[in-house]
């Protein structure tokens, strides 16, 4: 056998190849991130709470007045839902509320508009109103406008869960 060194081949270290292929892998990851957490906000929320913000400004001090009076007035809406149907019942001070003779509610989802809906409720007595409407499970809020005569008496906005499978 001959004494013959064997060659080494030169130890490759960290090269430019190295580093783009480390610099692509990290931005590409953060810009897909990104991209999908774009998409799901796009698709879930339109991200409007109000049309104007200076104009809800100025109504602000005006609702808060106009809560309180509603407070103040003794009456108290109390609203449950069913399978295939939404009640909503009003007392004056205990008392069934016998002067109101529309009631409108605007039910919403939290975070998301498509679902939205507008429901007159029907008069079915006393201070009671109902309507045949199914809800999907989940989380809403409605806002639900009591009128006499075309005049507001009552507004109150409830948040309340619809039990079920969340489809």
């Amino acid at each position: 056998m001959s004494t013959a060194t064997k060659q080494r081949s030169p130890k490759r270290g960290f090269t430019g190849w190295h580093m783009v292929a480390v610099m692509s892998l990290f931005f590409g990851t953060v810009i897909s991130v990104n991209l999908v957490m774009a998409w799901n906000a796009s698709r879930s929320w339109s991200g409007l709470v109000v049309e104007n913000t200076y104009v809800a400004s100025q109504q602000f001090n005006g609702k808060v007045a106009e809560g309180r009076a509603f407070q103040a007035s003794g009456i108290k809406g109390r609203l449950t839902t069913e399978p295939g149907a939404i009640r909503y019942v009003l007392t004056r001070n205990g008392e069934p509320e016998r002067k109101i003779d529309k009631v409108i509610a605007v039910l919403k989802r939290p975070v998301e508009e498509h679902e939205d809906m507008h429901v007159e409720l029907v008069r079915m007595g006393d201070g009671v109103f109902a309507a045949e409407q199914s809800l999907k499970p989940g989380q809403w809020v409605a806002d639900v406008t009591a009128m006499a005569g075309g005049a507001l008496v009552y507004r109150q906005a409830i948040r309340f869960i619809v039990s079920g499978e969340v489809q």
